[in-house]
């Protein structure tokens, strides 16, 4: 297991040592994108309309977090992982459309595998129940996007600072963490089911 600093924007070559299992921290602006954000991306991309900020080399974080306005602009209250399958219809095509190589969330997003395979991008998870650690994390608040969506949709533009520990979910050689859990758990389960059989035969 090796450790990485990172720092955005970050494309092919810059996760092309990370692997599954490896711990990474990250330092630069990420992005924080939720459902509805998603949704407006492709409405933007299927009318060819540009997107009021820049996701060559981006970061994206699936969180819904918690804002205080501040007279100098906000403040990060919360900012904890949310359910990362949410995204996971989604994710192909936005991927496919934007210069994206990570992403940040969590319990994985299962069968995506191949996808970030081929779009050479990694999966980093981040522990759930971190919300309130996650802000000590966060240098400030640069921008906000689509206010309309709600708070925890609207896409936040959060500077960081070594950001983690995150861990690589899935790399970009099509190695899944979450599925070959998911596997072992069934085959386990499975055994467990057969030898229960054979005892009551």
């Amino acid at each position: 297991m090796a450790t990485h600093n990172l720092k955005t924007p970050l494309f092919e070559q810059d996760i092309a040592s990370v692997n599954a299992g490896d711990v990474v921290y990250i330092t630069g602006t990420i992005y924080t994108a939720r459902d509805e954000a998603h949704l407006r991306i492709l409405e933007y991309d299927a009318e060819n309309k540009p997107l009021p900020f820049d996701l060559s080399g981006a970061v994206i974080y699936h969180c819904g977090p918690v804002m205080e306005k501040k007279e100098d602009g906000w403040k990060a209250v919360a900012a904890g992982p949310t359910t990362s399958d949410r995204m996971t219809k989604m994710t192909p095509a936005v991927l496919k459309n934007h210069d994206i190589h990570v992403l940040i969330g969590k319990g994985g997003m299962i069968g995506l595998a191949e996808t970030m395979k081929e779009r050479k991008c990694i999966y980093l998870s981040y522990t759930g129940g971190c919300a309130a650690l996650a802000v000590d994390m966060i240098q400030n608040v640069q921008n906000v996007s689509w206010e309309d969506l709600g708070m925890p949709e609207a896409v936040w533009e959060i500077q960081v600072e070594n950001f983690g520990p995150l861990i690589v979910g899935t790399d970009t050689k099509g190695n899944d963490l979450f599925r070959d859990v998911k596997e072992k758990a069934a085959a386990v389960f499975q055994k467990q089911f057969e030898q229960k059989d054979q005892r009551d035969e």
